[in-house]
Formats: structure tokens, sequence, C-alpha cells
């Protein structure tokens, strides 16, 4: 289960957010029936979905895609979700070690699945890649 919050610039929740995310199987293998899902947020921003953790593809640490679109973005914003038992796939992938603030990457661990907040601007501003 992976749970978490859509937040703007002053950490307020974004209400009226829409998460999508993409996965590979656990094999490390992107399916077309598999690995695609979308989640509006509810009045505190949170978004849920449940899912399977993915393999490791071409050498990167398992992963999942994110895209979030919201209102006052002219363009939906990219991101990625690693997971924080992953430490050494994590340091070795491709992408991870590469940007300015990885931990804004990472997801947490709590009871029953991860959290995964995403937060559009200011401080503590999730990572974002040109699309």
């Amino acid at each position: 289960r992976l749970t978490g919050r859509i937040l703007d610039g002053a950490g307020e929740p974004v209400p009226d957010a829409i998460v999508e995310i993409w996965q590979a199987d656990e094999d490390g293998r992107y399916r077309p029936e598999f690995g695609w899902g979308r989640s509006g947020c509810d009045d505190a921003g949170r978004y849920s979905f449940r899912t399977s953790k993915p393999g490791s593809v071409d050498g990167q640490a398992p992963h999942l895609t994110m895209m979030v679109f919201a209102r006052g973005l002219l363009k939906p914003v990219l991101t990625r979700m690693y997971f924080p038992d992953e430490q050494e796939a994590n340091a070795r992938d491709p992408v991870l070690p590469a940007v300015d603030e990885p931990s804004t990457l990472v997801a947490r661990a709590v009871h029953g699945g991860l959290e995964f907040d995403i937060r559009l601007q200011g401080d503590g501003e999730t990572v974002f890649f040109v699309v």
C-alpha cells in the first residue's frame, strides 16, 4: 500500500490533484496490462495505491514513475519514488545519486506500507524531471 499527500509551496494540501503511477512488474518487465494506476486526492491532498514492488529494470533501482496533475500547473510534473529498503540498489541507480535532493525521492516505511509526500514547490520541494 502506498499513500501520500500532494502539498503546495506553503505545505497546504492540494485536494484536486490527480496522481498517476507507472511501474514494472516484480520481474522488472513493463507489460501493457500491468503497472499503471490513477488516484484522485481527498480534501487532505491524500492519494492511495495498492500495488506490488517492481523489480529492477536495466540496472536501475526499483522505483515507481509518478506524474502529478494539479491546479496551477500548466503541465503535469514527473518524478520517481524509490524504496527505502533498497539502499544498495538506490546507491547504484544512475538517476537517484545524480539529483540535488535525493531524499525527496525516497518513500518512508510506515505500518502497512509506504508513504510518499510530493511537495510541488518551496522548502523540501520534490525533485521533478523534464517531460
